[in-house]
C-alpha cells in the first residue's frame, strides 16, 4: 500500500481500525432501530430504499461531528484530518470487497460520477485517435439512465458506437441472460470493430434482477473486450462482493442505498491493473495527476462528511446478528415472501426466480390498473404517493411482457 503512505493520501497514521465482523452478543433490539430511524416520516411507506436509502441516526450523528470538525477549524481539518479519515473509509471498504490494495479505491459522489470517470478515458481515447471510429462500448438495455447519457456525452460525440444487450424480463434464468450478452457481444464485434469498454450492471434497478456478472466478465475476457466496468450501484448491502472473483476493471456501488450512509457517498474500485488507463476525476483541482484516490479525495471545498462516516456505518451493520450477511439474508427472505404474497393476491407473476433477486423484486401489476405505457405508470406512483402515502417505483416493461411490473 505504497500510495497510503503518501501525505496527501492520509500520511503512513495508521487509524482506529473498524472490524468488519458483527458483534457475537448484545445485538440491536427492535426498539434500537426504530429509534435509528425515528426521523422517517411515518406517514410514509417508503418502498424505494434503492434510490435514496436509509440512514440511522447514529450515523447521522457521526456525520454532524465531522461536520463540526470542519467548521470549528477548517484549516486544521484540511491539513491533518480530512485525508487520514478518508483513507480510513477507503481501508474500511477494501476490506469489505476483498480488494488487493487501497490504492484501488476512490471514494466519490455517486455511480453517476464513477460512470463520469470510466466514460470519459474511453472518449478522450476516440478523441486523440488512439480508438478506432465506429469501435463500440457495449452496455445492458436497462442500464441506468445516467449512464448512457454520459456515453451519448464522452463516447458517441468523439466517433465511438454503442450496443444495447437487450435483456428478456420477466426473466426465468442466468442462461437467458447469458445468451442474449453474447449475441451483443457478436454484433459489437461485427466488421472487424473493437469493444472498448463493456458495461454491466450487478443489479438492474429497473427492471431488477441480479446478474451473473463473474460470468459475463469471463466473458469479456474470452472475446477480447478491452475494459469492463460493473455498475453496482445497488450492490453492497445487497449481495456478497469480491472484486477479485468478479474479474473487472473497474467496480462502482453506491453506500448510501443499502450500506446506511448518508447520501451522497460511492466507491470506485479500479483494479491496479487498469490504473494505467487514463482516469481522472471529472472535476479537476489541485490534485490532478496525483492518482484517482488522491484527486478525488480533494475537488475543491465541500461537505465530505458523508465520505468520513463510512466506519459509522459498518458499526451500526455490525450491531445485528450476522452483520451485512445478516441483514442481506434477512431483506431477501422478506422481500421473496412480500412479492409472493402480491403476486398471489394480484394473480400475476414475479419478474425473476426468487434466487435472482436481492433486496428488491418485481412483481406484475393486475390488468385492471391499465398500465400501459411509462405515462401510466408515472400518474400510479404519483397517485400513490399523493393520496396514500406510498412510494414505490413502477416500470412499465412493454407489450412484449404484457405486464406493468411493481
Amino acid at each position: 500500500m505504497e500510495g497510503a503512505k503518501d501525505p496527501r493520501n492520509g500520511g503512513d497514521s495508521s487509524p482506529k481500525q473498524v472490524s468488519k465482523k458483527p458483534r457475537t452478543s448484545g445485538h440491536i433490539t427492535e426498539q434500537e432501530i426504530h429509534e435509528e430511524f425515528s426521523h422517517h416520516n411515518l406517514n410514509v411507506a417508503r418502498i424505494n430504499n434503492g434510490s435514496f436509502g436509509s440512514c440511522p441516526g447514529s450515523v447521522l450523528a457521526a456525520q454532524k461531528n465531522w461536520q463540526l470538525q470542519f467548521l470549528q477549524q477548517p484549516d486544521d481539518f484540511y491539513f491533518n484530518t480530512l485525508r487520514k479519515g478518508i483513507l480510513h473509509s477507503r481501508t474500511v471498504i477494501k476490506n469489505l470487497i476483498n480488494a488487493d490494495d487501497v490504492d484501488e479505491i476512490s471514494l466519490v459522489d455517486n455511480a453517476t460520477t464513477a460512470a463520469a470517470i470510466v466514460l470519459q478515458q474511453i472518449g478522450r481515447a476516440f478523441a486523440e485517435g488512439k480508438f478506432a471510429k465506429n469501435d463500440t462500448v457495449l452496455m445492458l438495455h436497462c442500464a441506468y439512465e445516467a449512464v448512457k447519457k454520459s456515453i451519448q456525452a464522452y463516447v458517441t460525440r468523439a466517433g465511438g458506437s454503442v450496443i444495447e444487450v437487450q435483456l428478456p424480463f420477466p426473466v426465468n434464468s442466468n442462461e437467458e441472460i447469458i445468451a442474449e450478452f453474447k449475441r451483443g457481444l457478436g454484433k459489437g464485434k461485427a466488421n472487424g470493430r473493437k469493444i472498448r469498454l463493456a458495461i454491466i450492471d450487478h443489479i438492474t434497478a429497473m427492471p431488477c434482477v441480479v446478474i451473473p456478472v463473474k460470468e459475463l466478465v469471463k466473458i469479456c475476457r474470452e472475446e477480447g473486450v478491452e475494459q469492463v466496468f460493473v455498475d453496482a450501484a445497488h450492490a453492497i448491502g445487497s449481495v456478497d462482493i469480491n472484486v477479485k472473483e468478479i474479474g473487472a476493471d473497474f467496480y462502482v456501488s453506491n453506500l448510501h442505498k443499502w450500506f446506511f450512509c448518508p447520501p451522497s457517498v460511492s466507491f470506485l474500485y479500479c483494479k491496479k491493473a487498469s490504473l494505467e488507463f487514463d482516469v481522472h476525476h471529472p472535476v479537476v483541482s489541485h490534485e490532478y495527476g496525483n492518482g484517482l484516490p488522491i484527486e478525488s479525495a480533494w475537488v475543491g471545498t465541500r461537505d465530505y462528511s458523508s465520505q468520513l462516516v463510512v466506519p459509522a456505518a459498518l458499526e451500526f451493520v455490525n450491531r445485528f446478528e450476522d452483520g451485512i450477511h445478516g441483514i442481506m439474508k434477512r431483506n431477501h427472505e422478506e422481500v421473496v415472501k412480500m412479492g409472493k404474497m402480491l403476486a398471489e393476491s394480484w394473480r400475476t407473476n414475479l419478474g425473476s426466480p426468487p434466487e435472482m433477486c436481492a433486496g428488491m423484486i418485481m412483481v406484475g401489476l393486475p390488468s385492471r390498473l391499465s398500465v400501459s405505457s411509462e405515462d401510466d405508470a408515472s400518474r400510479l406512483r404519483s397517485h400513490l404517493r399523493d393520496c396514500h402515502g406510498v412510494e414505490v417505483p413502477i416500470h412499465y416493461q412493454g407489450l412484449r411482457d404484457g405486464l406493468g411490473m411493481l
